[in-house]
């Protein structure tokens, strides 16, 4: 009896993540990634190289789905995928744009108009439950209330823009960056949370408005810590606007503790 040939090496690298190149009859190959480490390959996603592909048709010892499973890539999908980058890309401006209160007054390597997005969304994420009031649409609304600076910038108060012209400009802006999403149920999502935000024209948008100043205020207090100035004028402007009581309760802890840095500073 002949003996039983040993088995074969593996060839796969090392790494993580290895990639094995299907070919298919239409002669295009698709770059599945596997992960090597699992006892079953997982499939974590698939690059056709021919755009004119307008199905991938897997079988289930590929895809790992079950028996019978395919997955279907229609054409429009590449046209989505490119207008959801055009729309991201767009949305970089946010990450590139400072803001312009915090530059105006000296500060050096002050935050983005994302940083700040960012930091409301965790407020939103945080805060306690409030009857009648849908914690995640807050946080939507923060994730997108400045998403029109990413085309006007950050207007501020001494730019002399009026309030109805800065409305008009932004509301143009995000008429624009929808029609750069491709239109649809996410883009017309955005502009109804972003509409919402500026009419303050619900108790999520009430909560969310507070966010905004309250962000503003602590990001002052943190600056007056690590430059040593005095930012007076974010304090004033922010008194008495609070719509919530958690706005007013998250307002006063900052502002107690900005008093007691103060009193600090003069002994």
């Amino acid at each position: 009896m002949a003996s039983m040939a040993a088995p074969k090496a593996n060839t796969l690298s090392p790494s993580p993540c290895n990639f094995q190149r299907l070919n298919y009859p239409h002669k295009n190959s698709l770059r599945i990634p596997f992960n090597s480490e699992s006892t079953s390959p997982r499939l974590v996603s698939i690059h056709s190289h021919n755009p004119n592909l307008d199905s991938i048709k897997m079988d289930q010892t590929v895809s790992g789905f079950g028996s019978g499973s395919e997955t279907l890539a229609h054409s429009n999908a590449s046209s989505s995928a490119s207008s959801a980058i055009d729309f991201l890309t767009l949305c970089h401006r946010l990450k590139s744009t400072k803001r312009k209160g915090w530059v105006n007054h000296g500060i050096n390597g002050p935050e983005s108009i994302a940083d700040h997005m960012y930091r409301m969304s965790l407020m939103a994420l945080i805060t306690s439950d409030i009857p009648g009031v849908n914690r995640e649409r807050c946080i939507k609304i923060a994730i997108v209330h400045d998403i029109a600076e990413a085309i006007v910038g950050d207007i501020t108060p001494s730019d002399g823009v009026p309030k109805a012209e800065k409305s008009r400009m932004e509301t143009e802006a995000l008429d624009e960056m929808c029609k750069v999403l491709g239109g649809g149920m996410r883009a017309e999502e955005i502009k109804e949370l972003w509409l919402e935000y500026e009419n303050n024209s619900s108790l999520e948008a009430n909560l969310v408005k507070d966010f905004d100043k309250v962000e503003m205020i602590l990001q002052a207090l943190e600056y007056e810590t690590e430059h040593g100035k005095v930012l007076d004028e974010f304090f004033l402007s922010t008194a008495g606007k609070f719509q919530t009581e958690t706005g007013k309760k998250w307002a006063a802890e900052i502002i107690s503790r900005r008093n007691s840095r103060l009193a600090n500073r003069s002994n």
